[in-house]
């Protein structure tokens, strides 16, 4: 992100918890992808689009939802925000 390359990068947690601390992802909650709300992202099936939240199982979760809506390339955040600072600060 910081090299200006454009990814596909999504939220998957609560309104609140990206309020408090996020890293400039698109907001997506789960519950709205697992609810097939998911108009913004609909461009993006051939795409890679990479989803992280706190921890990583709500974005695990919700790259099995929309793989079985037919995106052939989603990537989870192994680890998710914890991990993202604990090796980068935040």
């Amino acid at each position: 992100m910081d090299a200006g390359e454009k990814l596909n990068l999504i939220d998957c947690r609560e309104p609140q918890e990206y309020a408090e601390f996020n890293i400039g992802a698109k907001l997506i909650p789960l519950g709205q992808i697992q609810s097939m709300q998911i108009d913004e992202l609909e461009d993006l099936r051939n795409e890679e689009v990479i989803i992280h939240c706190r921890s990583g199982q709500r974005s695990m979760m919700a790259c099995m939802f929309l793989e079985q809506m037919g995106f052939t390339n989603t990537c989870n955040v192994t680890g998710g925000i914890l991990a993202w600072k604990e090796n980068f600060g935040g």
